[in-house]
């Protein structure tokens, strides 16, 4: 690539420095005794006013694929863009400006005085790019002092023990499992003996995919159990101590030393855990593994293919899709691109589905109530619980429905799954309002779920009254939540 270089001061005699060796690089400069330093230093220099056209043609401009105008005299600009493109109408132009002229204002002025066309490129303030690269800076000072701070709680925390317990919400997704996995691989390198555990049910069965072609050594776990009292600290990924999470009893939060997540922190959830434990809680991260992938970035940890395949479907399903992401899931994508198996990542993702979530399916279609654009799905007594999840991303695809909500009853509890496209609400806070007061609920603008403990009810002999009591409860404080009135 051939490049002109307008003016060989500070600017132009750093950027030539920078390219050197990597593009053909044309300096000219008007300065005798600045154009033969430059010279000296092995650059090929033009000597002459870069406003006039002999001086360009000299140059080479009619070869030229990039010119750079370094000067920031916004009358020397005006008059070499002009002479640019009387020579060459297409060739991009990038230009500094000063910090008191817009890039539209310098484009309209030199349109206004010289009648003609500007096309300037690419334009670029000092004052706005060393704004730029100071906040680039501080991101990255940020980022390290996190992995730094994880990764000497870690050091300290192995000097007085060798096992680690990572523990996920009840029933796992693809983000938490992912992000165990990476914090599992964090804690090896200081020499942690690591457990990965939960406490419900892995259903859903693009996880089941994931767990068995990653090879995924997850435990499932239950309250009071052994495993969850052997070992002397705990990390809990992806999810606090409420809510979704409750194999963990009130005396197991003690050892609770790590919690990264990327929720709103909850209620208490610091006061319920010792003081000094590392805490990152991260809402404008859309998914837990965006934040452990910055860990592993910062610490060069090597990630291999089944990590970065794990990494980026976590992050894919968190943000529904790559519909939602911040710059620290951006930036979390970029640096796993490199690391995807993508035939696994396939597999991963279009596996056959089990005959319970086709026949949940099939219950949650045909069991449907509308009130207007909202369905109200009941899928009665079952035993895979991520299906809801699966029935209320189906349904809310039906054409003219904006709100889903499905629930079932699972073991003695009704778990609730709900959906939404409709901009104006925000369906974790809806859940939150309706069904807070009587279980846990809770979620993001679009997706959230709820789950009721059935209590004494759950003894009643006559399953299909118990159903019935069941949704009407369920669909009056939903509706009522969402202001609609049942018709």
């Amino acid at each position: 690539m051939k490049v002109l270089i307008l003016g060989g001061g500070v600017i132009g005699r750093t950027l030539a420095d920078a390219l050197k060796g990597e593009v053909d690089i044309t300096i000219i400069e008007k300065d005798e005794v600045r154009a033969k330093a430059l010279i000296e230093s092995g650059f090929r220099v033009i000597v002459g006013d870069f406003s006039y056209t002999a001086t360009l043609l000299k140059a080479g401009i009619d070869k030229a694929d990039l010119i750079v105008i370094t000067t920031m005299d916004v009358h020397t600009i005006k008059r070499a863009t002009q002479v640019i493109r009387t020579n060459n109408k297409e060739i991009p132009i990038i230009t500094v400006i000063p910090d008191e002229i817009s890039p539209d204002e310098l484009q309209k002025e030199i349109e206004e005085e010289l009648e003609f066309e500007a096309k300037l490129n690419y334009t670029l303030s000092p004052r706005i790019a060393l704004s730029k690269a100071i906040i680039h800076l501080i991101e990255n000072f940020a980022e390290k002092k996190n992995a730094s701070l994880l990764y000497r709680k870690l050091l300290d925390l192995k000097q007085k023990g060798d096992s680690l317990l990572i523990v996920m919400h009840d029933n796992p997704d693809p983000d938490a499992m992912a992000s165990a996995v990476a914090l599992k691989a964090i804690a090896q390198q200081v020499g942690f003996t690591v457990k990965m555990v939960y406490g419900g049910e892995i259903t859903h069965h693009e996880n089941r995919a994931l767990v068995n072609i990653l090879g995924l050594d997850l435990v499932k776990v239950s309250r009071g159990s052994y495993e969850i009292k052997r070992h002397p600290f705990i990390a809990i990924i992806d999810c606090q101590p409420n809510g979704n999470l409750t194999i963990l009893e009130e005396d197991d939060l003690k050892r609770v030393q790590i919690l990264i997540d990327h929720h709103q922190i909850l209620e208490n959830a610091k006061e319920r855990i010792p003081s000094d434990a590392f805490i990152d809680i991260r809402p404008d991260a859309k998914a837990s593994s965006s934040i452990l992938t910055e860990y592993l970035r910062a610490l060069n940890i090597d990630v291999n293919s089944y990590l970065g395949t794990a990494l980026f479907y976590g992050i894919y399903t968190d943000t529904k899709k790559f519909s939602m992401l911040s710059h620290i899931d951006l930036d979390a994508i970029e640096f796993l691109a490199e690391k995807i198996n993508y035939a696994l990542l396939e597999k991963i993702e279009n596996p056959d589905i089990s005959t319970e979530a086709a026949e949940i399916l099939a219950k949650a279609i045909l069991n449907r109530r509308v009130y207007k654009n909202t369905i109200i799905s009941n899928v009665g007594f079952i035993t895979n619980r991520d299906a809801i999840a699966q029935a209320a991303d189906f349904l809310l695809r039906l054409e003219g429905t904006s709100t889903v909500l499905v629930f079932g009853v699972v073991d003695d509890r009704i778990e609730i799954s709900s959906r939404t496209k409709d901009v104006r609400i925000n369906i974790g806070q809806i859940l939150k309002s309706a069904f807070g007061d009587i279980g846990s609920a809770g979620g993001h603008s679009q997706m959230g779920g709820a789950r009721i403990n059935l209590g004494i009810f759950k003894l009643a002999r006559d399953k299909n009254s118990l159903l019935r009591l069941v949704e009407e409860a369920i669909t009056e404080k939903f509706l009522e939540a969402l202001g609609i009135k049942e018709s």
